[in-house]
């Protein structure tokens, strides 16, 4: 991951790093890591966020198209 130092200003890219790291998912996974996960917790855990996405894409659709 790259990012810019523009103007000596560490402040911004400091920000822009935590955008890219936050976007690619990078502390989600650190905190998924710190314990060990038994993959039966896995699955079921990424069975429910699949669950919770599909159900947050319909309402999404229903507000845009109405159906």
């Amino acid at each position: 991951m790259l990012v810019f130092v523009r103007d000596n200003n560490v402040d911004q890219a400091l920000r822009a790093l935590k955008k890219k790291m936050q976007r690619d998912g990078i502390f989600r996974e650190v905190k998924l890591r710190r314990h060990f996960e038994k993959p039966s917790e896995r699955r079921a855990r990424e069975r429910s966020e699949a669950i919770r996405r599909s159900r947050k894409l319909m309402r999404k659709r229903l507000e845009r198209e109405g159906y």
